[in-house]
């Protein structure tokens, strides 16, 4: 049988680059088309595999890079909740027209596709545990730019191709590409670069607003596993749409992962952290004080479910740091 072609859009990013790596090293038989545009991530080679300058705004050179493949990981998006108020049309652009460029793509080749977009779809949660079925009542401009995007590839999908759709948790963690660890600014990353330096953990008031926190791994993870259930549906005939929830059972509040990190940081290095409630600057952001979420369908589905814990990640992270 044919090795499988997987392309990644966004593949120099956190996730994109974390995907391809683990590709490599779970399935080294299947073949990697990486794009990106470089607008923030700057991996341009993983391995063997040469990252593509590609944007998908670019519908023709999109096509082009995507000719042949089996499954596409869309990931390419403008992510940031201050990057979409700031640049509305570009976010627009890319988490909008370009999802959409792709689910074009997907529809007239009858190619799988996956495609994550974050819980900020959902604004504040109405119940719990959360489920890819809640009400979608996003707070912002990247979630509104995201559930249009879900909404394009839920429309195009339609008995045309396989896709499934992952509704993550808030990042956490990083991961190393050719010597060179590969991170990006979530809360728990930067409480720990922060408590490493020696300096304050500003929390923004009240201080109670909690998360879900999934290690950026065990998103990569999923999504290979998603890649290997659609490859399987495809043969079957299968042209049905999924959702699934990515998340871990840690949800505590912004407090407490400061908290956290300033007790392994004394356990571990003997660094005494300080943490201070700052005025919140960010509006229409989730106050919610609890963040359940239900994972029962990945893992029933996909046999998946998160391997990193926070503590884990904070604890090694403090301990093989040097300086």
């Amino acid at each position: 049988m044919k090795a499988p072609t997987i392309a990644i859009t966004g593949a120099a990013g956190y996730i994109g680059s974390c995907i391809v790596k683990q590709i490599q090293r779970n399935h080294p038989s299947w073949n990697i088309t990486a794009i990106d545009n470089f607008y923030l991530g700057d991996v341009r080679q993983i391995g063997d595999v040469n990252v593509l300058h590609v944007d998908i705004r670019d519908r023709e050179r999109l096509y082009t890079a995507l000719e042949g493949a089996d499954v596409v990981m869309h990931l390419a998006a403008i992510s940031g909740v201050e990057d979409c108020a700031n640049n509305r049309d570009l976010a627009y652009e890319v988490n909008v027209l370009g999802t959409g460029n792709v689910a074009w793509f997907c529809r007239d080749s009858g190619i799988n596709l996956i495609f994550p977009y974050s819980m900020g779809v959902i604004g504040d949660p109405q119940r719990f545990p959360i489920t890819v079925d809640h009400p979608r009542e996003p707070l912002n401009w990247y979630g509104r730019t995201k559930l249009l995007g879900e909404q394009v590839i839920e429309t195009m999908a339609q008995n045309a191709y396989p896709a499934h759709l992952f509704m993550k948790s808030n990042l956490y963690g990083r991961h190393l590409i050719d010597g060179e660890y590969v991170s990006k600014g979530t809360v728990t990353n930067f409480f720990l670069e922060r408590a490493l330096n020696g300096e304050t953990l500003t929390v923004y008031e009240p201080g109670t607003q909690a998360r879900n926190y999934i290690h950026v791994k065990d998103v990569s993870n999923a999504y290979i596993r998603s890649a290997e259930q659609l490859l399987e549906q495809r043969r079957n005939g299968n042209v049905d749409v999924e959702r699934y929830e990515i998340a871990s059972d840690e949800d505590p509040s912004v407090m407490e992962v400061a908290e956290m990190v300033a007790r392994v940081a004394k356990e571990e290095r003997g660094i005494e952290v300080n943490i201070e409630l700052i005025a919140n600057p960010r509006a229409g952001e989730t106050m919610v004080e609890s963040f359940e979420v239900d994972t029962t369908k990945s893992f029933n589905d996909l046999n998946w479910s998160a391997e990193h814990t926070l503590e884990q990640t904070i604890r090694e992270r403090l301990q093989t740091t040097q300086g």
